[in-house]
C-alpha cells in the first residue's frame, strides 16, 4: 500500500510520543508509504519532559500537523472512575493503567481523523505486545470506516540499532542511542516495566526500576495516616480537603510512593497467548482499590456485593483485552453504575514500610448496624429466631442426606444390624 498514487496524499493520524519508534514511524510514514502526517500526543500523566517540544519534533520532521492534548482530567473523570467502580485488578492484581489509557488515546486519534480528512490511522505497536490490540478494537469500534497502519509490523528493521541507523539515513533526530534495558509505560494511575533482567522470573527486580516508590526498608519509620473521602463510589476529597479526583491521584502518588506501597511483580497471561513478567509501580491505584473496596462492605447488600465480584473479572478481563467500546464492557458499567448509588462516606488508610491498611471507615448509608452486630448488652439481635431460621436454611440438605446422602446409605446398615439383634434374641 502506497498512500502516494499520484494525486494528494493520502493523510495518516499517528499516536506519537516523542520517542525513537514512534519519530521513525513518522518519517517511515512519509518515506514508505507517501503519507501527510498528523501527530498525536496524549499527556496522561505520563513522565514527560516537555509535550511542547514533543509537538515541535514532530512538525520539524515534516508532519502537516501535530497535537499535544492534555488528557489528565478526562483520563481521571471518564477512565478511572469507571475502573474504581469496578475496583478493576486484571489476575485480581494488575490496575490496568496501560489498558486503561489506550481507548483514550484512540479516540482522539479517530476525532483527529475525522477534523482533518485522514482516512488512516498508525500507531507504533510491536506485533507480540496487548497494545497493538487495545488500539485497533478501539478505533474499529469508534470508526471501522479507518484503515490502521502498523509500521513496526510492517518495516525491515530487526532491532534498535537497525532503527538508529535508519534514523540517522533519513534526518530523524535521536536523541541518545544507548538503550535503556526496559519498556516503560507511564500515566497517572502507575507505571509498568517490563523487558531486560526481568524477562527472567527468577531474577528479582532491580532497585533501578522503581522510581514511584521508595524501597519499604528505607520507608519513613513512622505510619501516615490519610482520610479518603467519596462521593458515589468517586474519590472526592482527601484528609478533609475537597479536591478534584485527578488531584487526589496524583497526591496519593506521591504519599503512598514514599511508604513504598503499590510495587507489583507478576507474571500475567497476554491476550496474544504468552505468559510476560511485568512490574508494576501503582500506590495510588493500590490505596484507592483498597479504600473503595472497604467502603462497599458498608454501603452494599451482601448479596449485591457477592455478585459484584464477579463483575469486576470480567470487566477486567475485557478492558486487558481491547474491549473498552464493547457491548459486554458498556454493560458491566451500567451495573457498576447502579451499584455505586449510596457508595459514599470516608475510608482511613494507614500507610507504612509497602503496606495500606484500612484502619476504618464510616458512611451516611451504612448498612452497619451497631446494635445488630454487638455481643455486648445493647445486642438488639432476636436469638430465639436462630433455631427456626436455622431449620429452614437446612431443610434442602437434610431432605437430601435422608434420602440420597450419608442418612440415606446409613438405613439399610441399621435395618441389618436391628435384623440381626432381633435374630440373636429369638435364639
Amino acid at each position: 500500500m502506497n498512500a502516494n498514487k499520484g494525486q494528494a496524499k493520502e493523510k495518516v493520524v499517528l499516536a506519537y510520543s516523542g520517542g525513537l519508534d514512534t519519530s521513525v514511524c513518522l518519517k517511515w510514514l512519509q518515506v514508505e508509504k507517501g503519507f501527510d502526517v498528523i501527530a498525536v500526543c496524549g499527556n496522561v500523566g505520563q513522565d514527560e519532559s516537555d509535550l511542547a517540544a514533543i509537538k515541535q519534533k514532530a512538525l520539524d520532521m515534516g508532519a502537516i500537523a501535530s497535537f499535544a492534548v492534555d488528557m489528565r482530567e478526562e483520563y481521571a473523570n471518564e477512565f478511572l472512575t469507571l475502573a474504581l467502580a469496578a475496583n478493576g485488578l486484571y489476575e485480581n492484581s494488575y490496575p490496568l493503567l496501560s489498558a486503561l489509557s489506550r481507548p483514550l488515546l484512540s479516540k482522539h486519534m479517530v476525532e483527529a481523523a475525522h477534523a482533518l480528512g485522514a482516512h488512516y490511522i498508525a500507531h507504533g505497536c510491536t506485533g507480540k505486545g496487548n497494545d497493538q490490540v487495545r488500539f485497533e478494537t478501539s478505533i474499529k469500534a469508534l470508526d471501522p470506516t479507518l484503515e490502521i497502519v502498523a509500521p513496526v509490523r510492517e518495516w525491515d528493521l530487526h532491532c534498535r540499532e537497525e532503527e538508529i541507523e535508519w534514523a540517522k539515513a533519513h534526518g530523524v533526530p535521536v536523541a541518545a542511542t544507548k538503550k535503556s534495558p526496559y519498556s516503560i509505560d507511564d500515566n497517572l494511575w502507575g507505571r509498568a516495566i517490563e523487558c531486560g533482567v526481568l524477562e527472567d522470573p527468577w531474577a528479582e527486580p532491580p532497585a533501578d526500576i522503581w522510581t514511584l516508590t521508595a524501597d519499604a526498608a528505607d520507608a519513613p519509620d513512622h505510619a501516615e495516616y490519610v482520610e479518603i473521602g467519596f462521593e458515589q463510589g468517586v474519590p472526592c476529597s482527601l484528609n478533609g480537603e475537597d479536591m478534584p479526583f485527578v488531584d487526589i491521584v496524583k497526591a496519593l502518588n506521591v504519599k503512598a510512593g514514599a511508604h513504598g506501597i503499590g510495587r507489583l511483580d507478576m507474571v500475567e497471561n497476554r491476550l496474544v497467548g504468552v505468559k510476560s513478567r511485568e512490574c508494576y509501580e501503582v500506590p495510588a491505584a493500590k490505596v484507592l482499590i483498597d479504600a473503595h473496596k472497604a467502603l462497599e462492605t458498608l454501603c452494599l447488600d451482601g448479596a449485591t456485593q457477592h455478585y459484584k465480584l464477579g463483575v469486576e473479572q470480567q470487566w477486567a478481563t475485557a478492558v486487558y483485552q481491547g474491549m473498552w467500546f464493547s457491548p459486554l464492557k458498556m454493560a458491566l458499567d451500567s451495573f457498576c453504575a447502579a451499584t455505586q448509588q449510596y457508595v459514599t462516606g470516608t475510608v482511613k488508610m494507614k500507610l507504612y514500610k509497602g503496606s495500606c491498611t484500612v484502619t476504618g471507615r464510616k458512611s451516611p448509608y451504612s448498612l452497619y448496624d451497631f446494635n445488630l452486630a454487638s455481643y455486648g448488652a445493647d445486642d438488639a439481635f432476636n436469638h430465639e429466631s436462630a433455631k427456626g431460621f436455622i431449620d429452614l436454611y437446612g431443610l434442602p440438605v437434610t431432605t437430601w442426606s435422608a434420602m440420597q446422602g450419608p442418612a440415606a446409605d446409613a438405613a439399610p446398615q441399621a435395618d441389618q444390624a436391628a435384623d440381626e439383634t432381633a435374630a440373636a434374641n429369638a435364639a
